[in-house]
C-alpha cells in the first residue's frame, strides 16, 4: 500500500497507508489525520480538504481540473502547489507522497 505523509501547519508529520484507488482525502479521513475536514465528502463541492503537494510530487499528482480550480478559490492561503485532496487518486506511483495541510481550511 502506498504511504502518504501529512505534515500539519506546526510541522508535525503523520505517515499513513493509502489504498490504491481511493483518494488522498479518504485516506486522511480514514486515518484521523487532523486538518482535513472534508465537509462535502469528496464531491469537489467545498475546499475543506485543501493540501499543499510537496514540490517533488507536483508532477506526479498532476494539475487541478477546472472544477477543482473553481473550488480552490474558496480555500485559505492558496499556493502554486495547492490541490484538493479529494481529487488526488492514490496509486502505487504515489508511494511516499508528502502533502502539507494549511493552518485552517476554507
Amino acid at each position: 500500500m502506498p504511504k502518504i505523509t501529512f505534515i500539519d501547519s506546526h510541522g508535525e508529520s503523520r505517515t499513513v497507508e493509502g489504498e490504491a484507488g481511493s483518494t488522498v482525502m479518504e485516506t486522511a479521513v480514514r486515518n484521523g489525520v487532523p486538518g482535513i475536514e472534508a465537509e462535502c465528502g469528496g464531491a469537489c463541492a467545498c475546499a475543506t480538504c485543501h493540501v499543499y503537494v510537496d514540490e517533488a510530487w507536483a508532477d506526479k499528482t498532476g494539475t487541478p481540473e477546472s472544477m477543482e480550480e473553481d473550488m480552490l478559490d474558496f480555500a485559505f492561503d492558496v499556493r502554486p502547489t495547492s490541490r484538493l485532496s479529494c481529487q488526488i487518486r492514490v496509486r502505487d506511483e504515489l508511494d511516499g507522497l508528502v502533502v502539507r495541510t494549511p493552518a485552517r481550511q476554507g
